[in-house]
């Protein structure tokens, strides 16, 4: 009896932790996260003979001249980095994890409680990413997948993780 109450005592608060409608983050982050816009193609030549024979292919035509194809994956990896550097950490707590990590519900670590952050943060910063991503039970509580908000990027949930972690040293 008592174990089911607690259960839904747990799933009402994790209810409450689930922004219904959530702000959205600031302009800055927002574009910054968007990935890199691919260069602009060159101006059609008038003559179709003073095609450029170094230009990529179009949609896996096959290269002009025996022009090797561009690599399109080098910009993209580039781009990733940067974009989960721009995530604004402090707006995705304050959007979607303060609720839970601001008052302790279900066993969540408060913000800026080095004691309960301290085992946590101590398993390494990948695990932490995990269980916040993915969803976690272990004894003090439990963690929802990306803390019920399901609309978060993964970058996103880091960014939080890690300001929560930086403010609980």
């Amino acid at each position: 009896m008592k174990k089911s109450i607690l259960a839904i005592l747990i799933v009402a608060s994790l209810a409450a932790c689930k922004p219904q409608d959530p702000a959205p983050l600031p302009p800055e982050a927002t574009t910054a996260a968007a990935p890199a816009a691919a260069p602009a193609e060159p101006a059609p030549a008038a003559d179709p003979a003073a095609v450029d024979a170094t230009a990529a292919p179009v949609d896996g035509a096959a290269p002009v001249d025996g022009a090797a194809p561009a690599d399109a994956a080098a910009p993209a990896a580039d781009a990733a980095p940067a974009a989960v550097a721009a995530v604004d950490g402090e707006a995705v707590f304050k959007k979607a994890c303060v609720l839970c990590h601001g008052a302790g519900v279900a066993g969540a670590p408060k913000f800026g409680d080095a004691a309960d952050w301290g085992p946590r943060a101590a398993q390494g910063e990948a695990t932490l990413f995990d269980h916040a991503i993915k969803g976690f039970t272990g004894q003090k509580g439990m963690m929802p997948a990306k803390g019920g908000s399901a609309g978060l990027s993964d970058d996103e949930v880091k960014a939080a993780v890690t300001y929560m972690v930086e403010h609980s040293k």
